[in-house]
């Protein structure tokens, strides 16, 4: 009797522990835009191991009128616990009612910089007359459908003064990283901001163009309304920050928050 008692005392802690872990482990769904994309998958793998968590992941432009866009994603209402973005469109989500009010995490800071195709002459950009050279010299430009693009599109070309002269020859890529159709040689140089150029194979990055024309993109993340497993989302928006994540953000070309 003691034995058979023993035997049902086990199968029930059994029972309670796997219901247990079922309860704490929980599949993310996460929409990511590029820029953060590189660090993201350094660092996804080590909250999965420690956690137990699994993540559902979709890529999607911050902004604009593609169908993979994170804000048209959520308006077609596509699940999601997370989502990480550019933070002032991440703010406009929050305004709208699609990201949680409060769940705002800031992650890192991103500058655009310049790619040519890998055995192309590299060119000046070390200042603000070598970069108009370049452009003004440079027969076909790719730019990205995101905040880098957005700026170079609106801002960039008029603070240079060359507005007129490039923007004919100037083209907003959407839905593909800008460095892969630099590669196909399709365009000549490539804007885009750092941490999304350098993972792509088949270019040779130039280096950022100069800080007195540079444009700070901050990324940031948030909890989506009506998210299924907000404190796991809100656990890996916090380990994303985190000190112990930092080195492997720097990696990717991005800039830590924290160091500045």
């Amino acid at each position: 009797m003691r034995s058979l008692l023993l035997k049902i005392f086990t199968i029930a802690l059994v029972t309670a522990f796997v219901a247990a872990t079922s309860v704490q482990a929980a599949e993310l769904h996460v929409m990511i835009s590029g820029g953060f994309n590189a660090a993201y998958k350094l660092l996804a793998p080590k909250f999965c191991a420690a956690t137990g968590n699994t993540l559902d992941t979709e890529l999607g432009p911050s902004m604009g009128k593609s169908p993979e866009a994170i804000p048209n994603r959520l308006d077609r209402g596509e699940p999601a616990d997370v989502v990480i973005m550019v933070s002032y469109a991440l703010d406009d989500l929050i305004k709208r009612g699609k990201v949680a009010p409060g769940s705002r995490v800031e992650l890192a800071d991103s500058r655009i910089g310049l790619v040519v195709r890998n055995g192309a002459p590299v060119p000046d950009i070390g200042s603000i007359e070598a970069l108009k050279a370049t452009l003004l010299r440079t027969k076909s430009i790719a730019y990205s459908d995101s905040a880098s693009g957005v700026y170079v599109e609106r801002e960039l070309l008029k603070r240079l003064g060359i507005e007129e002269e490039v923007k004919p020859k100037a083209k907003m890529i959407p839905k593909i990283p800008v460095a892969s159709v630099v590669a196909a040689g399709e365009y000549e140089i490539g804007f885009q901001q750092v941490s999304e150029l350098l993972p792509v194979p088949g270019v040779t990055f130039v280096g950022k163009i100069p800080e007195s024309v540079q444009s700070v993109t901050r990324f940031a993340g948030g909890i989506a309304v009506g998210a299924q497993s907000p404190s796991e989302a809100k656990a890996l928006l916090d380990f994303l920050a985190s000190p112990e994540a930092q080195p492997a953000v720097r990696s990717t070309g991005l800039d830590s928050i924290a160091a500045h």
